[in-house]
């Protein structure tokens, strides 16, 4: 037996490393898969697809990158481990030939109004090092660049250590430079207090006279109030003196004691400047981000004019170009000014920079100024933004997950996200993407379609094998796959026009455009083309506008489609009325909670390092009340039961006999009208795909009163199947006197317009304009703008 050597030709192909070429899945039954097994190839393009909330995220997300994440997590010592998320294994049997998961979701940008594209980039850090290199005058070290350094200055008496036993006591000043506007505190705007709708200074506070969010007299607000002394509660505001209004509104942080408890009383205004404006506004809960919209008017910084920088960083100057100059340049054009700097000295910088800046625009997102606040770009942009870092990464052999990259792309976009999903691939990378799009399915190496149905009907592998298979294959992915829209034979007649005159919000060119009313008008165009910014700089604020975002609605284990929709509100109710008690005892949040587990139906075991481990608890047996609230019942069911429903069959039990509670109805009408008629209602929202939260959303606010409806792409996560049934609820909109505006891609959408309006005919400083309005039928004949040629080539024309 000869002993082979490392001279030895040995074929490449015949070594063992190279067998490891499948990812294999065997038994998984996370959410709602079904016990399903499946290969996927490395090194190779694979596309998940199947109808909204058939299990492609549990499967995808939840089971293959969350093991992947997890294994790594262990390789850290226990210490290490301390400071991590614990992540639970996965409810699978095995899972072979893992390689480090990335992920790249559509999670927006974190929501700190701090937060910038070029922050959120490392941009802004190489810029400051730049500057302080090069610019001149010189300022000092890259923080007095940095909008979220304060200057402090500090001087005293400092003690030196002279050696046995001797010091000596000198004076000593201290001054750092930051790059902070002071007026803003690097915030970029000021805000102003509108009083009268903080109080209502014709009543006492103990007659309710703060109209905040959340300040209930009969909580901990007005103990602390009637307890500091410092006004008297019964007492009409506008009665108050000087000092007394101040010390309400105005008074610094002072400990008092309370019913023998310390605590620290604060002036109303300085607690919501903490507590509500030190978040982005978007962020926060409906109610209070009405709150703060009518009491708080933000206007621009007047000392930094909006730059969020102090005036010594805004004197120092490259080229005659300040650090703010630059941050507003569109990025294109900044990756232009930075290519003319040759400067030696910082040439690996300025090497790093031209590359970041560069990938900017090979992505799509050229269009973008790196001042841009982090929280206004849309789930799209914030995927693509996170996908930057990865562009130019010499890793291979990863993979790469994401989840429906071409969200919030023009048709003319997603040829160049298809080549950036191919060039990661060729570079030796596994790629696996969640995707609903005809384009991106079609570049697919291999696809796994997941179905039949969803929720329960789905979590089943329907079809494996390439894009011809598919296409033959009898699943509702194959037989959509080359479906398409016709262009509308009759189109409907506005009743009147919504007038926009010289919109100049953002990259808007000073634009006049008349939206029709009544009918379903779609605006469209390239990705950073103008359209939000028209419609939210210009459209939102009017009376009777509502506008549906893509917002993710964030929601706790605990809250579920029922607590969501206010669907559980007239059940309880109907629960109490039938049974003569309290409605509170059929909230598993409040008084009928299952007294073990607290209402959560399941019991959490923290076991440090390890992963918290998750049981259900024995005493309620997973349905979260006491045993005594599950005696009471409506129509023969308990509100477990109720709760166990899917949105169909409590539908149908809501409707008639003695469980008939039209409130319900109403809302659960709305639920199925979406889509969801297979949701079970007490289902947590943590297990709700992206496409179903997008149309829970939808549900929710349709109820809310508006004449025109302004939705921004609700086809986002959403089955070639399932938008057929959006067109025909936005048609049933129309029908009933309202006005639908949809910001929208989809060129079945766009198909089925009364009226298409088209921005363009660039993204940036190169859109802007109005370049088509018209009916589709025309946008196709005429076909001379991008959108127009997409679209003629979709229908066939």
């Amino acid at each position: 037996m000869s002993i082979a050597t490392s001279t030895d030709t040995q074929s490449p192909a015949s070594h063992v490393a190279d067998t490891h070429d499948l990812i294999r899945v065997q038994g998984a039954r996370e959410n709602n898969l079904k016990d399903i097994s499946l290969e996927i190839p490395k090194r190779r393009l694979t596309v998940f697809t199947g109808v909204s909330g058939s299990g492609k995220s549990s499967l995808v997300f939840g089971t293959i990158a969350a093991e992947s994440q997890r294994m790594i997590n262990e390789t850290y010592s226990a210490f290490v481990q301390g400071f991590m998320p614990s992540l639970s294994r996965p409810d699978v049997d095995m899972l072979e030939g893992l390689t480090t998961a990335i992920i790249v979701d559509q999670e927006r940008m974190g929501s700190n109004p701090r937060s910038t594209v070029g922050t959120a980039t490392d941009a802004n850090a190489m810029l400051r090092i730049l500057f302080s290199r090069l610019g001149q005058p010189h300022i000092g070290s890259p923080n007095a660049y940095s909008f979220n350094v304060p200057t402090v200055k500090a001087s005293g008496a400092i003690t030196v250590d002279r050696g046995e036993g001797k010091t000596k006591t000198e004076k000593a000043s201290f001054h750092r430079l930051g790059g902070m506007c002071s007026r803003c505190e690097g915030m970029g705007s000021v805000n102003d207090f509108d009083l009268t709708a903080l109080y209502d200074d014709s009543k006492s506070l103990n007659e309710g006279a703060l109209s905040i969010p959340g300040y209930t007299m009969d909580g901990w607000y007005g103990r602390i109030f009637s307890g500091s002394g410092f006004f008297n509660m019964d007492k009409p505001i506008a009665k108050f003196s000087k000092k007394e209004l101040h010390d309400l509104l105005y008074r610094e942080p002072t400990k008092i004691k309370v019913e023998g408890i310390n605590l620290t009383y604060e002036g109303v205004i300085p607690k919501i400047q903490k507590s509500m404006l030190s978040k982005d506004v978007d962020a926060l809960q409906p109610h209070i981000r009405a709150f703060v919209e009518r009491a708080i008017t933000f206007t621009t910084c007047p000392e930094c004019e909006g730059t969020r920088l102090s005036p010594e960083a805004r004197s120092s100057k490259i080229k005659g170009k300040s650090i703010a100059d630059v941050c507003k340049m569109q990025i294109s054009d900044l990756a232009v000014w930075i290519r003319e700097l040759e400067e030696p000295s910082v040439a690996p910088l300025l090497k790093g920079l031209q590359h970041l800046l560069d990938s900017f625009a090979e992505i799509g997102l050229g269009y973008l100024s790196l001042d841009r606040p982090a929280g206004t770009l849309s789930g799209g942009e914030a995927q693509r933004t996170k996908m930057i870092r990865h562009l130019g990464s010499s890793l291979t052999d990863v993979t790469y997950v994401f989840d429906e990259p071409t969200i919030g792309l023009h048709p003319h976009d997603i040829e160049r996200m298809n080549q950036l999903l191919l060039q990661l691939r060729d570079k030796g990378n596994t790629v696996l993407v969640v995707e609903h799009k005809p384009e991106t399915i079609a570049i697919a190496d291999h696809v796994v379609d997941l179905g039949p149905g969803a929720g329960t009907g789905g979590g089943t592998v329907c079809f494996e094998g390439d894009l011809d298979g598919l296409r033959g294959s009898d699943t509702i992915t194959g037989r959509h796959l080359d479906d398409r829209a016709s262009i509308k034979e009759r189109v409907r007649s506005a009743s009147g026009t919504l007038e926009v005159r010289g919109a100049s919000t953002n990259n808007l060119q000073n634009v006049d455009v008349d939206l029709p009313l009544g009918v379903l008008c779609v605006l469209t165009g390239v990705a950073g083309s103008g359209k939000s910014s028209l419609i939210h700089g210009s459209v939102a604020n009017r009376e009777g506008v509502l506008v549906i975002d893509q917002g993710a609605i964030r929601g706790s284990r605990r809250s579920n489609p029922a607590t969501y929709t206010g669907l559980l509100e007239p059940i309880r109710k109907a629960f109490a009325k039938a049974n003569n008690v309290k409605p509170a005892l059929f909230s598993s949040n409040s008084e009928g909670a299952c007294p073990t587990c607290n209402g959560a139906g399941v019991i959490y075991t923290d076991l440090g390092v390890m992963a918290t481990v998750e049981s259900t608890c024995e005493e309620c047996e997973g349905k979260r009340f006491q045993a005594a609230v599950l005696e009471y019942r409506l129509g023969g069911r308990n509100i477990a039961d109720v709760l166990a429903m899917s949105v169909d069959e409590a539908e149908v039990f809501f409707s008639e006999g003695e469980a008939r509670t039209p409130g319900a109805h109403k809302v659960l009408d709305r639920l199925a009208d979406v889509g969801l008629g297979y949701l079970t209602l007490g289902q947590p929202l943590t297990t709700l795909s992206g496409g179903e939260r997008q149309r829970l959303k939808l549900a929710t606010q349709m109820s809310e009163k508006g004449d025109i409806y302004i939705l921004d792409e609700p086809t986002t996560g959403l089955h070639l199947a399932d938008v057929q049934n959006l067109l025909g609820m936005l048609d049933r909109l129309v029908e009933s006197g309202k006005s639908v505006i949809v910001i929208e891609h989809h060129q079945a959408v766009m198909a089925h317009a009364d009226w298409i309006i088209d921005l363009g005919p660039g993204a940036g400083h190169d859109g802007g304009k109005v370049v088509f309005s018209g009916t589709p039928a025309d946008l196709v004949a005429d076909r001379s703008t991008l959108t127009g040629k997409h679209l003629a080539a979709y229908v066939g024309a």
